[in-house]
This record gives C-alpha cells, sequence and structure tokens, in this order.
C-alpha cells in the first residue's frame, strides 16, 4: 500500500479485524457468529468488498460495538463516489429528465454489480479498493430510477455496446438481462442506434443532459480525466441538437426490445 493514504473502506476493514481480534475471534469464529463466510471477512478486512448493511448490522451485534460499523459504512458510501463525480450525483439525484448516450459501455445507472467491477478492474488503472468503493457509488445512484417519483429516463446505445465482452460470457448475459428487464420500468426508455446506421452524431462521445426540478438543463461529458459539468446555454444547445440527431437514428421503443432480447440470447 505504500504512502497512499487509507480510503475509508480499507479503515472500515481495519478497524474490523482490530475489533475482532480485541474479542479473541478468528475469522471463522466471527463468521459463525455473523453467518457470513470468513472469506468475505476476510475480503472485508482488507478493503476488497464493501460489506452490506445487513452484515455491518450483524457484525456490531456479535461484537458489540454499539453501531460503530454502521456509522463507518455510512461514511463509505458517502466517500464511494470519486470528488470529480459529486457535483454530478448530485444533480442527477434531483433530475426530473435524464437523457443518456453511450457508444461504448453499458450506462452506469444501468449496469450491473459484475459489469460495473469488469469496467472498473479493466486496464488495472484503480486499487481494489478503490475499485470497491466506486462499485458502491455506481450502484447506489441506480435507485434513482425506482425512487418514489422517479425521472423521465431515456438512453440511448450504439449496438457497439451491446456486443462489446466485458468480463466474461457470463457477465455479459447477466448484463443484458438486466437490460430486458429494465425496459419494463414505465419511466425509462432505452433504445438503440443499429450499427447499419454508420456515421452518427454520437460517435464523438458519451454525453449526459439533465433536467432540474427548476427546468434547467445541465451537460455532463466524461473525459479520461474527470468528469465535466456546464449549464452554459451553448453546451447544452450543442448537445441537444446532438441528441436529436441520435434519437433520428435510434430504433424504436419496441424494436430496440427485441434487438435487446436478441443480442442477449447470443450471449449465453
Amino acid at each position: 500500500m505504500g504512502d497512499e493514504p487509507l480510503s475509508t473502506l480499507e479503515f472500515l476493514g481495519g478497524e474490523l479485524r482490530r475489533a475482532r481480534r480485541d474479542r479473541g475471534l478468528s475469522q471463522e469464529e466471527l463468521a459463525q457468529r455473523v453467518n457470513y463466510s470468513s472469506s468475505l471477512i476476510g475480503m472485508v478486512e482488507i478493503g476488497h468488498r464493501t460489506p452490506s448493511q445487513d452484515f455491518v448490522a450483524r457484525v456490531d451485534a456479535a461484537l458489540e460495538s454499539r453501531g460503530f460499523f454502521e456509522r463507518l459504512l455510512t461514511l463509505v458510501r458517502a466517500d464511494a463516489a470519486p470528488p470529480w463525480l459529486r457535483e454530478w450525483i448530485a444533480v442527477e439525484a434531483e433530475a426530473t429528465l435524464i437523457r443518456w448516450f453511450e457508444p461504448s459501455l453499458i450506462p452506469g445507472l444501468l449496469q450491473t454489480e459484475a459489469y460495473a467491477r469488469a469496467v472498473l478492474t479493466g486496464g488495472g488503472m484503480l486499487r481494489e479498493a478503490e475499485v470497491e468503493q466506486r462499485v458502491t457509488s455506481r450502484l447506489s445512484r441506480q435507485a434513482v430510477l425506482t425512487r418514489e417519483s422517479p425521472p423521465e429516463v431515456v438512453f440511448v446505445v450504439d449496438e457497439a455496446v451491446l456486443r462489446r465482452r466485458i468480463g466474461d460470457p457470463a457477465v455479459m448475459a447477466e448484463q443484458l438481462a438486466h437490460l430486458v428487464r429494465v425496459t419494463e420500468l414505465p419511466r425509462v426508455d432505452l433504445l438503440v442506434v443499429p450499427a447499419d446506421a454508420g456515421m452518427h452524431a454520437g460517435l464523438a462521445g458519451a454525453f449526459i443532459l439533465a433536467r432540474t426540478p427548476e427546468g434547467a438543463e445541465v451537460a455532463h461529458v466524461d473525459t479520461p480525466l474527470r468528469a465535466h459539468v456546464s449549464d452554459r446555454a451553448d453546451d447544452v444547445d450543442s448537445l441537444q441538437r446532438r441528441w436529436e440527431s441520435l434519437r433520428g437514428e435510434a430504433l424504436p421503443r419496441r424494436a430496440s426490445r427485441e434487438f435487446i432480447v436478441e443480442v442477449a440470447e447470443s450471449w449465453t
């Protein structure tokens, strides 16, 4: 780990290891008390897995730690998103309309845990603890789709997104099955730009447009370094024109769903 500062997830793991040892318990003995596997406890202790709410509640009960680990988990979740993404997450959480285009990957709000982990581990750019925290952040953001009074959300993806293997075929099969289920949500549309569309406006890169409760439009464009968030009229207008062009190239809602089902079968 060298001189790199501990993440909040690694700190939680270290505190769990210390508290367990102070009680004179092995990982196997604690596992029996909380009804989880010893391997999971080991992964949490080294910061390679984010524990669930149920897990930390059981640990607090077993170690009589008075809610300490539940409080730490709250900090882990709050710290899960990288700082440069937090401004957008705040916009996304309150949006009344989200329009999202992706040319290469499944949109984050639609990713399964396995797919998200495969994306974030690809290239070896992040430490395992950082991967876990970002997976936690990505999955927690998905609650916006099923909250009370959810926003209208329209996703447009290039066909290549569905056919590019991320992880192994089982990861892709699970991911596309999830996409099929998502198309059944009442306020979610998922449209596909087929490969035979050729050159289209979306090949320049991914982008998101969100409408705030006050009616303002905010744009998000990701880069290899950080997210760029803008409410400048010229930025928003440019992306809105790009969006309308993409909607014109995409298959209709029902045809898109049938297309996703067809590609999903190819991964099984």
